[in-house]
């Protein structure tokens, strides 16, 4: 039996957790976090229920359906709180290559898999505070990579003050613990997720004084209306859209284009921010700046996607930074798949396509099978969709100007614009990792998740670094304590069939 590992439990993880299983293969579904769900369906603990949780969700019934069906089924291992921090090559007799612990002994032949993954993935399972989580190396068959992505914030005077909070973060305060942020809130940055995030905002109690697209009319109209014909398949975001329509009339919140946040303003938190007009470039406009009183600001200018793993694994990656697939969301290395954000910021509907489809094809099926006709459709149409919401809301070059020399860049390590550059000037360096050593800049305990990539921008523009070093490189994916690495010497148990347990 083909087993498979999906990592990563949001709308593309399930999905390809179910169309693994419907190909008869055993899965391992793990996630980081304590529910299911993922960022998209974050949701309260079942200790705290709320009688109407669907109230913030899109597609709730959908995604409990399938937690169901997944924790139901004895060929699904689902593991929560599970953190993988590392993944490393395996010798060809199935021994992981760093210490040589056997994990399969790697002779086994497997049913209507074209290549088994080489790969041995090393998980922590426990809360991440605690210090008896259990490790567990698993080598599948088929690695289904899910891991999503984060923000994207770009720094301005005043980001790091209290009461600066990224959307994503907003919003999962708004949903997972029925907090608003503030009493008037500023949204702002680019992207159809401002819309959503005012909308969690608004059901939580909260006052949006107004949310501020960067980019003008003129582009907006130039990423989505060409070819409208290509956006059949996408007919339910128009349902989505005036619902958030209608949550802006309701609640009397402005929307502004070519607006943005350039300043936030306060003594121990956010008090005022100053918003200014932009032209095609996100240059601001000289003269249209204004004070506006609020005491909590949402930024999110995209998303970052989450690309540890991947490149652990070895998968190619595009120039845009995202995981290079083919039809049927193989990577570049055998046994590999990628599905969700990791290959594109297309939304909900193209993750739960791509999922569909990685899952399907790691468990021995082909992306022409008639089974998942219908989500390659999708596949197609959400591509499209991805390529739109770039064309539309990506980030334009002129955003520099809205920073000053004392602007934070880097606030784990304290790190200012102006000795960032001027740092980078006076050493000449052509190489990511020696600037990052004298800045200190992506060096602090988010590891660069945050400012990795202003940092890569704002040091070597577009032109990419002589090294070939990226922030989103980070051999050791997430923290782990010595006394865990101390432990790995430890004899490992033997995986064999996918279980469900508790660790």
């Amino acid at each position: 039996m083909t087993e498979v590992l999906v990592v990563g439990a949001g709308p593309a993880g399930l999905a390809a957790a179910l169309a693994a299983r419907a190909r008869g293969a055993a899965v391992t579904l793990l996630d980081a976090a304590d529910e299911l769900g993922g960022q998209y369906w974050r949701h309260l603990p079942p200790q705290r229920p709320a009688a109407r949780e669907r109230a913030l969700h899109h597609g709730w019934a959908r995604f409990e359906r399938m937690r169901r069906e997944l924790e139901a089924d004895p060929g699904c291992e689902v593991l929560t709180s599970a953190q993988v921090w590392a993944i490393e090559p395996a010798d060809d007799d199935g021994r992981v290559g760093a210490d040589g612990r056997l994990i399969d002994g790697g002779d086994r032949a497997v049913a209507g898999a074209a290549a088994r993954a080489a790969l041995v993935v090393h998980v922590l399972v426990g809360p991440v505070d605690g210090a008896d989580r259990v490790a567990r190396s698993i080598r599948p068959d088929a690695l289904v990579l899910a891991t999503g992505a984060h923000d994207r914030t770009l720094p301005f005077p005043g980001w790091d003050l209290p009461g600066v909070f990224t959307a994503g973060a907003a919003q999962a305060l708004a949903k997972g613990e029925r907090v608003a942020v503030g009493e008037r809130v500023v949204v702002a940055g680019a992207g159809p997720f401002l819309l959503p995030v005012a909308a969690s905002l608004a059901a939580t109690g909260a006052r949006v004084v107004g949310v501020h697209e960067a980019n003008r009319p003129g582009r907006l109209a130039a990423g989505w209306l060409p070819r409208p014909w290509a956006l059949i398949g996408a007919v339910g975001k128009a349902g989505e859209l005036a619902g958030y329509a209608w949550n802006h009339v309701r609640h009397r919140i402005p929307y502004r284009t070519g607006s943005a946040v350039v300043a936030a303003h306060g003594t121990d938190r956010v008090e005022a921010v100053t918003i200014a007009s932009l032209d095609r470039d996100w240059r601001p406009i000289a003269g249209t700046e204004r004070r506006v009183e609020a005491d909590a600001v949402c930024v999110s200018h995209g998303f970052t996607p989450r690309l540890e793993l991947p490149i652990a694994a070895g998968c190619a990656i595009t120039s845009d930074r995202f995981v290079v697939v083919d039809a049927g969301q193989g990577t570049s290395v055998a046994g590999v798949y990628a599905a969700g954000e990791i290959t594109g910021i297309g939304g909900v509907d193209a993750a739960l396509a791509e999922g569909a489809v990685a899952g399907h094809v790691a468990a021995g099926g082909s992306p022409t099978d008639a089974e998942i006709s219908r989500e390659m459709r999708a596949r197609r149409t959400t591509t499209d969709f991805a390529g739109r919401i770039e064309a539309s809301h990506g980030i334009r070059s002129g955003w520099t100007a809205w920073l000053d020399d004392d602007t934070l860049v880097c606030r784990c390590e304290e790190v200012p614009y102006g000795r960032l550059r001027a740092t980078g000037d006076a050493t000449c360096s052509t190489g990511l990792r020696s600037l990052k050593l004298t800045t200190r800049a992506g060096l602090g305990i988010c590891q660069g998740r945050i400012c990795g990539r202003t940092v890569e921008h704002l040091l070597g523009g577009d032109g990419g670094f002589a090294d070939g070093v990226s922030t989103d490189r980070r051999p050791i994916a997430a923290p782990v304590r010595l006394a865990e690495l101390a432990g790995a010497s430890a004899p490992n148990r033997p995986e064999g069939h996918l279980r469900k347990e508790t660790p």
